[in-house]
């Protein structure tokens, strides 16, 4: 662009204006001080200072310098936002009703004299103006310096707006693709490719999930990576509940051709250093929360391994186990839930309700990053889950309870979010024929039985470290608190933790961070006990309920991540 002609200095001073700039916040106040004397043959120099600074410190630092160098006032403004008369209070009034008077006569350049002080004014793209406000008589090289700093400047501000637009589309893109990663979750998979088409690339179906352990600051290179290594037929997206993963939506072809050769996963560990990688089976995208909460155990494996990777090993769900037995007493459970209606329009619905439940029992505290809600809000959700089904969620019965019955109803592991059938307010589904009185009932169930064995048999075999077994029913017994557990085993916190740990390793799932296997266990350990003959059962004893149920549940509320 043309540098705009200097102006001439005696102009007679000009308050006619009638238009109110408004700075847009790239102006930086100066006290007023006498202007520094333009010394001969530094206007080179000054040109250089300004490219350099335009350069390296952006619009702030060279706006910041020329009010040092002219030794007055020196900003931007936009006399087109006058709305916003506050934006531009750091302005003097002068700059503003000069900016103003500019713009309405669509000049380039101009000078105000005023009483005491002048103000320099030239026109920028965009409709703004770069002004400075300095003490009369100013050097006769300010002109010429506003000038040469007036192309840079717009230059510098142009850059700045890129990138402002450019991380307002990344933003926007991120958002987009955590949406269709909820859609996926909710089993929306029509939404979820409609969404997903804007973006690039498709979704993979079927497909392999891989979620990506690394350092927060790593992830947009660990993405990246990923992109490259499958040639950006990974669909990509950043996890919502945890800042430091990355899921990926791998087509089968690029991705685990066996349990223990993962081209792909050992790329990725080669190619960003502390990075940790847990792969799904095979499935397909309807199975997008099963394939999660496989990778996320796998991810629990795989922080124990020398290769930083692992696949999820073949193990039934016990919703498939518990399908024919369960699905009558999980509907007559959740019924209260599913035929809630809120006092006020604006309260949660059942719904919402069991959509809260949903994402606490599988994340705890970091539910509220996953509904964008307070944690007093979900606190007060959970309360009013209880007061409807008559529960207690601060122990973890019933909480296994409530996790079976979520999965086993539409809606239930394939989302927090799928909306169940509609149902008629006030009325309360009965149990179908032949259905299950009770969860024991339910347990007592063949499939679930040998689904039980499978689950358990790790604890006993030869990899399994001494005491595997006691220690996950101790642990099982005091609400998987580790304090409780500690104290009933004889061992330190630290030391129960890293038993723990060992387990995680044994039974290839998530016990100490969520998505935890903590329910799937406690319902295998009752299946069990309900299996043994009667002579046999043991009932374990419950942990010290002197606690109030409130306080245990705010201690559920805030688990460490």
């Amino acid at each position: 662009m043309a540098t705009p002609p200097a102006p001439t200095p005696p102009t007679a001073p000009d308050r006619t204006g009638t238009g109110t700039s408004t700075s847009t916040g790239t102006g930086t106040t100066e006290a007023a001080r006498p202007a520094e004397p333009a010394r001969p043959g530094t206007r080179s120099e000054d040109i250089l200072k300004v490219h350099r600074l335009a350069r390296s410190g952006g619009s702030a630092a060279l706006l910041h310098w020329l009010a040092g160098r002219l030794g007055g006032w020196t900003g931007v403004l936009d006399p087109r936002k006058d709305a916003v008369p506050c934006a531009s209070r750091s302005a003097p009034e002068a700059a503003r009703r000069g900016a103003a008077e500019l713009a309405a006569r669509g000049v380039r350049s101009a000078a105000l004299d005023g009483d005491g002080s002048a103000v320099l004014l030239y026109a920028l793209d965009g409709g703004r103006v770069l002004a400075a406000e300095v003490q009369r008589p100013y050097a006769p090289a300010a002109p010429a310096l506003l000038a040469d700093a007036a192309g840079a400047l717009e230059l510098v501000l142009r850059a700045e707006e890129a990138e402002r637009r450019a991380e307002r589309a990344r933003l926007a893109e991120s958002r987009a693709r955590e949406a269709v990663l909820h859609l996926l979750m909710a089993g929306r998979l029509s939404t979820a490719h409609q969404v997903a088409e804007t973006l690039s690339p498709s979704l993979p179906d079927p497909m392999r999930m891989y979620v990506i352990e690394s350092r927060a600051a790593q992830r947009a290179e660990v993405a990246r990576v990923c992109r490259e290594l499958t040639g950006g037929r990974a669909w990509i997206v950043r996890c919502p509940v945890y800042v430091r993963h990355l899921i990926a939506f791998v087509p089968t072809d690029l991705a685990a051709s066996s349990a223990t050769h993962d081209p792909l996963a050992e790329a990725l560990v080669r190619a960003v250093p502390d990075c940790v990688v847990g792969v799904s089976c095979q499935l397909s995208l309807r199975e997008s929360p099963a394939a999660h909460t496989q990778a996320f155990h796998a991810l629990a494996v795989a922080r124990g391994r020398t290769g930083h990777h692992a696949r999820f090993g073949p193990a039934p769900e016990p919703e498939l186990a518990a399908h024919e037995a369960g699905t009558g007493w999980a509907e007559a459970f959740l019924a209260p839930l599913h035929a809630y209606e809120p006092r006020r329009p604006q309260d949660p619905g059942g719904h919402e309700l069991r959509a809260t439940a949903h994402a606490w029992l599988d994340f705890s505290s970091h539910a509220t990053r996953l509904l964008k809600i307070h944690r007093n809000t979900l606190a007060s959700r959970l309360r009013l889950v209880e007061s409807v089904l008559g529960t207690d969620l601060a122990r973890l019965p019933e909480q296994a309870a409530l996790s079976l019955a979520l999965r086993l109803t539409p809606g239930g592991r394939t989302s927090p979010y799928r909306t169940p059938a509609p149902a008629v307010p006030g009325a309360v589904r009965a149990p179908a024929a032949g259905a299950a009185a009770d969860l024991d009932a339910v347990l007592r169930h063949p499939h679930l039985a040998a689904w039980s064995h499978a689950q358990l048999a790790p604890l006993t075999g030869p990899d399994a470290p001494p005491g595997a077994l006691d220690t996950v029913r101790a642990w099982l017994r005091n609400d998987t608190h580790l304090a409780g557990t500690a104290s009933a085993l004889g061992l330190s916190v630290p030391g129960t933790r890293k038993r723990l740990t060992r387990i995680e390793g044994v039974l290839q799932r998530s016990l100490l961070q969520s998505p935890s296997a903590r329910y799937d266990l406690w319902l295998a350990d009752r299946a069990a006990e309900l299996a043994r003959p009667a002579t046999a059962e043991h009932h374990p004893t419950q942990p010290d309920t002197a606690m109030k149920r409130d306080e245990v549940l705010e201690k559920c509320l805030i688990m460490p991540e």
